[in-house]
């Protein structure tokens, strides 16, 4: 079949950017979205031609690196109703002869395009660096069964670690938000014993880290929920709040650190 592609071509971060218009002959059903690009930059590097730039490793929507719009859905979302699919995942049998198809880079303050479809996601190291983590002494590890945990807790712990950090429920927010991201973060953590003595200053650093680096509030619209590739729940931004909300309300040291961001 063939496909039609507009692509966002941007040569760098100063550049204003278009799209600009590929037609990609003999495509198989079976090619996933990213070999539809890898067969494209090979016949613009055969021609002399700049290929287009992506992001991808794992191809297997684990890594989170892949991600971009199709059609203005993040991972290409609505040609893949069951839901749960990057955009690595995505096969050309969901598509038919002839589609037209927009590709855009995500778009947010928070992620500058570098350049054509990739953008810069370091602000989400940032707030992980900023608490996503558990400080724990230096020795050998701890046998699995040392700290038992109940099933519905640790179900609901790795259900909040599936996020893979691939940035589409920014792109998908009107307001650029990264609290499904942060709220998954910070449930992943909050939930296990291990993370209960940085529970309340962890909250309170990721968002104020999201807050500096200019995303935006949640405003419950859910688009988040709706693109994620993983399936995280806006349930996790209430739990989120409640952190916040609980460790402003009693920790000394912390009210301090709030007030002075």
């Amino acid at each position: 079949m063939k496909i039609t592609l507009y692509i966002w071509r941007q040569s760098g971060p100063n550049d204003e950017g278009k799209f600009v218009r590929y037609d990609v002959e003999k495509v198989s059903p079976h090619w996933s979205f990213l070999e539809l690009l890898d067969v494209l930059n090979n016949q613009l590097i055969e021609k002399g031609e700049e290929p287009v730039a992506f992001e991808h490793d794992c191809r297997e929507g684990i890594c989170g690196s892949c991600g971009f719009m199709i059609n203005g859905v993040a991972h290409g979302r609505q040609y893949a109703p069951e839901g749960r699919t990057t955009v690595c995942q995505l096969h050309m049998f969901r598509f038919k002869d002839g589609d037209e198809l927009y590709l855009e880079p995500f778009r947010a303050k928070a992620f500058p395009v570098l350049k054509d479809l990739m953008v810069d996601r370091s602000a989400f190291d940032k707030i992980i660096e900023a608490g996503g983590y558990i400080t724990v002494h230096a020795g050998n590890a701890p046998d699995g069964n040392t700290i038992l945990i109940q099933k519905d807790i640790a179900n609901e712990a790795m259900n909040a670690a599936e996020c893979i950090g691939c940035g589409a429920c920014v792109a998908s927010c009107k307001n650029a938000s990264a609290m499904l991201f942060v709220s998954a973060k910070i449930s992943h953590l909050g939930l296990l014993p291990q993370g209960q003595p940085e529970r309340k200053r962890r909250a309170q650093r990721m968002i104020a880290k999201m807050d500096e680096l200019g995303f935006g509030n949640c405003t419950n619209q859910y688009e988040c929920e709706a693109v994620c590739p993983k399936g995280i729940r806006k349930d996790f931004i209430g739990r989120m709040n409640r952190d916040f909300l609980f460790s402003v309300n009693t920790e000394t040291e912390s009210k301090d650190f709030v007030g002075a961001i």
